[in-house]
């Protein structure tokens, strides 16, 4: 099937509440194109450089979502026009995201990345220090950072009630924190492999790249 076809496809598997990110990781000006064509919007990437040499390409009302590990010392590049930072994991980036978004006169959103599988290549926040780490955010006071939800990652695994038991342990802190945030709505969990059950447990963005574009080459 074509990309348009593939799109077309998920969506309806997704309720009208839930974003749709296409992730785009080195697939080609062309390829996105024909996604932007079916009148798809929403994009993701891993890398910050890759990220900005496509915003740079492509039309401007597209939303572009960072959604890989973000250094410190890169946020400035994507700071003057990215929609939402999904994998922010310390009070540092937090800082600097805040320092980049006053320098560009803009509210950054952000999701924080919470780290619910057993592997150690995953980033993300503890789920044992994720009360601390947002008890810090509101002593911050952040004026040009708005905290929208939580990110989390499953195991890479078959195993779909771990998968399963791994996005509702997340679910649960997204509960327990959300009294805390007045636009906390955002439960960023679901890729190629496991969107089905992220759906299951109430994810408003799933974030789909293989299933759109193929395997990366």
């Amino acid at each position: 099937m074509s990309i348009s076809e593939n799109i077309s496809k998920i969506k309806k598997d997704v309720s009208i509440k839930v974003k749709l990110i296409a992730v785009t990781k080195t697939k080609s000006i062309k390829e996105i194109k024909e996604a932007y064509n079916s009148n798809h919007r929403f994009f993701g990437e891993n890398k910050v450089q890759e990220m900005t040499e496509k915003w740079k390409l492509l039309p401007k009302d597209i939303e572009w979502h960072m959604i890989g590990h973000l250094q410190k010392n890169k946020v400035k590049y994507i700071a003057p026009y990215v929609s939402l930072i999904h994998s922010v994991d310390s009070i540092r980036l937090l800082n600097e995201i805040d320092k980049q978004g006053k320098k560009n006169n803009r509210t950054i959103n952000c999701l924080i990345q919470v780290n619910i599988s057993d592997e150690e290549s995953k980033f993300g926040v503890n789920k044992d220090s994720l009360s601390n780490f947002i008890e810090k955010i509101i002593e911050n006071k952040y004026e040009n950072i708005a905290v929208l939800g939580l990110m989390g990652m499953a195991s890479f695994s078959q195993n779909e009630e771990k998968i399963l038991n791994e996005f509702a342990s997340l679910k649960k802190l997204f509960s327990d924190q959300k009294r805390k945030f007045p636009n906390f709505n955002e439960l960023s969990i679901g890729m190629s492999s496991d969107y089905k059950i992220a759906l299951k447990l109430g994810s408003t963005m799933i974030r789909i790249g293989s299933k759109i574009f193929g395997q990366r080459n």
